[in-house]
């Protein structure tokens, strides 16, 4: 990968000078079902900051992330603008409690805020899980404004520990943890697979339109059939609903267009939490295994991801499962020792999403270093790269580069799928990115917007100065929030 100066090697510490909060609504093209919640319309949170060096200059940096309802929260009482309102209060919370910080290194200022936040947030209402939004947002700003003020690429920055990342107060189970040496390890990639989401409604093949329900008609994909197609995905996420019966006929309506592919693939399989115990979702495997149409798909599944109710999922032992297919916690994974205590029960995985921390991610990265070392079986601990929601822009690179850097190999991908890429931005933003990440977009169908080929990503053109964005958002054409 191209190669930029190296920066010193003491963290630098900042101000933070103004964090300016904005939205814009997404529209989805057609409507996506996962857990209690069908989506077809969510806002997009941006975060603007502006950080001060020590030597008086001052940067901006920026990131951007769905407000995706019934994730984070998934009280069947809440509705989906209850949920935008946590998420915006998560992040006001965060954005008030960094501004009156004292100058530090990126992870520091994320260190001085994180317990204090999670306490602040539980008082006004939020889960820890919705808390973590917050700060998630605001770090991959200061991030963004660090790099560009040391004119380094994230993964130059994140190599050379630019951000002082050490975690030992917050994971004391890491305190002997070589950081400098693991981080100089990192080894990112120029290109990543795509893993396509099969969602609950996601229509399999044209027969399985329901009466009624017209076709989007824009030239882009609607089923599973016209995905493989287009894009030719090798990787798949694969969700089912807790109803063994009903998720063994849909698996296998899917597994009819999988098998006729003629090269090999691989998929995960997503409980989303619909799952009250381990016997249940057990229950499903074995049916799943004994069920000859879906030989073919059970031999390509690689990982089990959250499938049991937050509730219960870290209070019993899932070994018994686990010896099966590997299986990881997504929404469990809400404090920064989640990963510690699933790793008694059984479990040898998590998810990495830009929307729960980069610092988070890069802690349980350090953690699956540690612990592989430790039981000398390489990959037996391992994180997955999650998040189907994602927007082009600002939010998908970021994300990409983050889980490049972390070498995982497939990234689940959809916001491509349900979104019309850029269509409803401004002309002049849409043509900055191209140009600026011609590799990862392509202009098709009236926008700009994610170029999928052969199942993969193409993602060289991260490695610019700041956090793997060279152009930035048409500001002017949000709504800012009031603080």
């Amino acid at each position: 990968m191209p190669s930029m100066n190296a920066p010193s090697k003491i963290a630098p510490t900042f101000e933070i000078v103004d964090l300016a909060l904005f939205e814009r609504d997404v529209r989805l093209r057609m409507p996506f079902r996962f857990g209690i919640v069908t989506l077809t319309a969510a806002p997009q949170a941006f975060v603007r900051a502006r950080i001060r060096l020590s030597d008086g200059r001052e940067v901006e940096g920026a990131s951007a992330e769905l407000l995706a309802p019934k994730w984070f929260d998934k009280n069947p009482a809440l509705s989906n603008e209850d949920n935008f309102e946590q998420l915006r209060s998560a992040t006001r919370l965060a954005s008030r409690a960094y501004r009156q910080g004292r100058a530090a290194t990126a992870f520091g200022h994320f260190e001085a805020n994180h317990l204090s936040h999670i306490d602040q947030a539980k008082a006004a209402g939020l889960n820890t899980l919705t808390a973590n939004f917050g700060p998630a947002l605001i770090d991959r700003a200061l991030l963004d404004a660090l790099c560009r003020a040391e004119q380094v690429s994230f993964y130059t920055a994140m190599r050379h520990n630019l951000g002082g990342l050490n975690a030992t107060a917050l994971a004391p189970d890491l305190a002997d943890f070589d950081f400098p040496a693991f981080l100089a390890s990192l080894n990112p990639d120029t290109t990543i697979q795509a893993r396509h989401t099969v969602g609950l409604v996601d229509l399999i093949s044209a027969g399985d339109r329901p009466a009624g329900v017209e076709a989007v008609n824009d030239g882009l994909p609607e089923t599973l059939e016209q995905v493989v197609q287009r894009y030719g995905h090798r990787w798949f996420k694969l969700k089912v609903g807790g109803n063994l019966k009903d998720d063994i006929e849909r698996l296998a309506a899917i597994a009819q267009v999988l098998d006729r592919m003629p090269h090999p693939y691989q998929a995960s399989l997503d409980g989303n939490e619909q799952y009250d115990d381990v016997d249940s979702i057990a229950a499903l495997w074995s049916a799943m295994n004994t069920d000859p149409r879906l030989s073919r798909l059970v031999a390509s599944v690689v990982f089990i991801e959250q499938p049991i109710k937050r509730a219960n999922a870290l209070s019993r032992d899932i070994r018994a499962l686990a010896q099966h297919a590997p299986v990881i916690i997504d929404e469990s994974d809400d404090t920064l020792d989640a990963f510690v205590r699933a790793r008694e029960l059984g479990y040898t995985g998590v998810s990495s999403k830009t929307c729960k921390g980069i610092w988070r991610s890069m802690v349980n990265a350090a953690r699956c270093s540690c612990w592989n070392a430790q039981s000398g079986t390489p990959g037996r601990f391992f994180m997955s790269a999650e998040d189907l929601t994602i927007q082009a822009g600002l939010a998908l690179q970021q994300d990409l580069a983050l889980v490049n850097l972390l070498g995982i190999s497939h990234v689940e991908r959809n916001g491509h799928h349900y979104v019309n890429g850029m269509a409803n931005l401004p002309p002049d933003e849409q043509a900055r990115f191209l140009q600026s990440h011609a590799d990862l977009y392509e202009h098709s169908h009236g926008a700009t917007r994610v170029a999928i080929r052969a199942g993969s990503l193409s993602i060289g053109s991260l490695n610019c100065v700041g956090f793997a964005s060279a152009a930035m958002p048409e500001w002017s054409a949000m709504r800012r929030l009031a603080d």
